[in-house]
């Protein structure tokens, strides 16, 4: 029996399944838990799995996400039906497990599988196309996912007409648009099929030469053709697989259109780990370790509405620390002074560029720099944050939420509207600060420490675990 173990966890839109994986690729433990489109409920519901199969014997936890990962900086970028984008899924299960997580890319983390153990075993340059509600993909060169920048691989994405569909990328005629599992369903439904008609129906009636049923396998197979082709075309793959639900289906009906050209001879083939493939590759990619990540810059989100105390908190953790605080205040109120106040919208004009400013300051830093940077993130949409923290090359977030309760806020801001220069909101904000202050919520980009400014507070341990989580 293998003495080193870890914990493989496939996230999908359905299901989500986690495995204890030995390190030739065996399955020595399987769960499963249905999935949420709540990222919080999903997060839950993975820690419980995770938990329940957890031993000694476990040295790491891997995470297959559907959608864009930067396996590098450990972020997932996006997603669909579970976005977990939000949360920072790597610390958080790091806290709850006590165990080192990696994240990467569903197909990454399948193809991976399939190298170690399944249909691709033994070849080092495969491409990888999962076809399921969507299509995914995965690249392996030399034995190695290749990542480019940040998420390589997205092959669903390959054009196949550039005057065809949308595509939810906000481009036209994706592969995706016409070879994935929505696209089959609607070309079932275009050439009159009854909804609960299956894929081994239309071969059935295919091969009893039933035009219908060709014409429709005809216009999912043959842009699924092209896509392999530009593949074989520009990487030379030893081998194309094709997996997710749909993968042995495509696999059989790609039999019908051979290459376009002679060039173009690369071997497709169906994935052979099924189900399995996504906990075995993240189970494998977790015992590889978490990978070096590049020197970036480091930020502590000081974050609260106004008067919630974000100022006291931010100037006693630089005195603690010694790294220097970006406030909003602090960067607009010199051109409120020079320009004068105006209305509301010349404010928010001077909070979005003041803001934009902080991260110009934090981008044009040295590599291993820490800013604490006290603003009301909400301001502005969480988008925009997710943005500048890239744009500024911040591999490392934490997040100090400062509140109060509603009246004492009010109390605070009607004592300070005096000492604020003109062109801040005066007195007449109040209740809008009020109402504010009951649905306001942290960004969640980094781990979190929460402050009640009512209270008095651990200086210290604030300092210390900032210091920590960085």
């Amino acid at each position: 029996m293998n003495s080193v173990m870890a914990i493989g966890v496939d996230i999908g839109g359905t299901n989500l399944r986690a495995a204890r994986i030995a390190s030739d690729g065996r399955i020595d433990a399987k769960l499963q838990e249905k999935s949420d489109p709540d990222p919080e409920i999903a997060l839950g519901r993975i820690i419980d799995l995770i938990r329940k199969i957890d031993r000694p014997d476990v040295a790491a936890v891997g995470i297959g996400v559907p959608g864009r990962v930067d396996h590098q900086a450990g972020l997932v970028l996006s997603g669909g039906y579970l976005d977990l984008s939000r949360i920072p899924v790597v610390s958080r299960i790091e806290a709850a497990v006590g165990k080192p997580v990696v994240v990467d890319n569903d197909c990454n983390m399948a193809l991976l599988a399939e190298i170690a153990a399944g249909a691709a075993s033994g070849l080092l340059n495969v491409a990888m196309l999962t076809i399921g509600t969507g299509i995914g993909g995965a690249i392996a060169e030399n034995g190695k996912i290749v990542r480019g920048a940040r998420n390589a691989g997205q092959l669903g994405h390959i054009t196949v007409d550039h005057h065809g569909r949308d595509c939810v990328c906000g481009r036209r005629g994706c592969v995706e648009t016409e070879s994935s599992g929505m696209a089959l369903r609607r070309h079932m439904t275009e050439a009159g099929f009854p909804a609960d008609t299956t894929i081994e129906t239309l071969f059935l009636q295919a091969g009893q030469e039933d035009a219908r049923a060709r014409t429709v396998l005809a216009r999912w197979a043959a842009p699924l053709r092209a896509a392999i082709d530009t593949l074989s075309a520009t990487l030379d793959p030893d081998l194309v697989l094709l997996g997710g639900g749909l993968g042995q289906a495509a696999a059989r009906a790609l039999e019908a259109f051979p290459p376009a050209a002679p060039w173009f001879r690369t071997p497709v083939g169906a994935a052979s780990l099924g189900d399995d493939a996504g906990v075995i590759g993240a189970g494998l990619c977790a015992m590889k370790g978490r990978p070096q990540r590049p020197a970036g810059k480091r930020v502590v989100l000081v974050n609260g509405v106004p008067a919630a105390g974000k100022s006291s908190v931010s100037e006693d953790l630089s005195r603690r620390t010694g790294w220097p605080v970006l406030a909003l205040d602090v960067v607009k109120n010199p051109f409120l002074e020079h320009l004068g106040g105006g209305d509301r919208e010349f404010n928010r004009t001077l909070g979005r560029a003041s803001y934009q400013a902080i991260w110009s300051i934090v981008r044009e830093a040295p590599a291993g720099s820490t800013f604490i940077i006290d603003a009301w993130f909400g301001f502005q949409p969480i988008e925009r944050l997710r943005e500048y923290l890239v744009m500024a090359g911040v591999s490392s977030v934490a997040e100090i939420w400062c509140h109060a309760p509603a009246e004492v806020l009010a109390a605070r801001y009607a004592a300070r509207s005096e000492q604020r220069l003109p062109g801040h909101p005066d007195a007449s904000y109040i209740p809008e600060l009020k109402e504010l202050a009951k649905r306001a919520e942290p960004t969640h980009v980094g781990p979190l420490y929460t402050v009640d400014t009512t209270t008095p507070r651990d200086c210290e341990g604030i300092a210390k675990w900032a210091a920590s989580v960085l």
